[in-house]
């Protein structure tokens, strides 16, 4: 039997681009199965004009970045895997986005976004109320958050010969983050994988 060992997080996705795993690229049928987790609703929920500008928590080499920029007029994407932000800046280098590779928990920028957005990431997020405190302080007001958490419950992303821990979301302590952290639940909707939460940030 293999020798199982477990990675951290950005150990695993920088290994994932070393094998040539890029989501950009996904065949139809995986794209189709990715959807189930952040297709059409996520993108709809953004509401974006030309005029906004985009924050995308663990945007890694571009899967969901490709949606959004044609619909925006600023992209920052951040992600702790510096080989998904060099993939990233070349599947994305057409609409030239500020790529950062930090631990979000980490980032810094003087800039405030009218939308953050966040998919598959948060399950590698231990201190979840503290990253939802860093969402509301980087939103402008009247900003929004479009969260999409998974459903499923595991505690360890099983990838063969590596294993990564994750943190499972919960979408009852989601919802009271958001609220603790002055965000207004706008919806909460479900598709087959995921739960897509949207809040807004109304204070000044």
């Amino acid at each position: 039997m293999a020798n199982i060992r477990f990675k951290s997080v950005k150990k695993h996705y920088d290994l994932l681009v070393e094998e040539n795993n890029d989501p950009v690229y996904d065949c139809e049928a995986l794209a189709r199965y990715m959807d189930k987790w952040d297709g059409q609703t996520f993108i709809n929920a953004m509401r974006l004009k030309k005029s906004d500008s985009v924050l995308e928590i663990g945007v890694g080499t571009g899967r969901i970045a490709q949606k959004i920029l044609p619909l925006t007029g600023k992209f920052t994407g951040v992600d702790i895997s510096p080989k998904s932000i060099e993939k990233a800046k070349e599947n994305l280098k057409a609409y030239s986005p500020v790529l950062v590779c930090s631990d979000f928990l980490m980032f810094e920028t003087e800039d405030k976004f009218d939308c953050i957005v966040s998919t598959l990431t948060f399950i590698h997020i231990k201190r979840k109320q503290k990253a939802i405190k860093k969402v509301s302080k980087l939103l402008a007001p009247q900003g929004r958050f479009v969260l999409s958490i998974s459903k499923k419950p595991e505690k360890v992303l099983d990838y063969g010969s590596r294993k990564v821990k994750l943190y499972p979301d919960d979408k009852d302590k989601i919802l009271r983050y958001l609220k603790v952290a002055g965000l207004n639940i706008e919806s909460v909707d479900e598709t087959e994988f995921s739960y897509i939460i949207v809040s807004v940030k109304t204070s000044f």
